[in-house]
């Protein structure tokens, strides 16, 4: 029984020096000091004709690579991985290579989170119908008006 006590014992004390070692994973991607940044959605933008997807949210870079997301706060910074829990949602649910080399008048247009593109065809199907609202409202107010001339014109 003794002979295990100072290898448990051991193992024991070392055990908040291997509580505190961590493995930290991290690349330099080159982006330049000053990135332009394009809007793609409500609070997301992308680093615009960058080879990689790179997307800024919330005072973070965000980078996509096949073993995971990294992130970083500076564009010249070490980005570091992260849990993809960590990622923003809809950031993660952006197709991937879909922003890679991205510029606004880019045809495949822009991406939105699920159910953010219907919600605003929903705002401007609205807005049309307000629109063709308010020209029957005028259509209507000039109809009235000439009706009233005629009848001014008559007694």
């Amino acid at each position: 029984m003794r002979s295990y006590a100072l290898p448990i014992a051991l193992l024991l004390g070392l055990s908040p020096f291997a509580a505190q070692a961590q493995v930290h994973i991290g690349i330099q991607i080159g982006l330049p000091v000053a990135p332009r940044l394009e809007v793609i959605s409500p609070g997301i933008s992308v680093v615009a004709g960058f080879q990689e997807e790179v997307f800024f949210n919330d005072g973070w870079y965000w980078c996509r690579r096949d073993d995971g997301w990294y992130r970083a706060r500076s564009p010249r910074a070490r980005f570091e991985w992260v849990e993809v829990r960590r990622v923003p949602r809809y950031i993660v649910e952006v197709p991937r290579g879909h922003y890679r080399n991205w510029r606004r008048e880019d045809p495949r247009g822009v991406w939105m989170p699920p159910g953010q593109r219907r919600k605003m065809e929903r705002m401007e199907d609205h807005r049309e119908h307000r629109r063709e609202e308010r020209r029957e409202e005028r259509r209507q107010e000039r109809r009235e008006d000439r009706r009233e001339e005629r009848r001014g014109h008559h007694h």
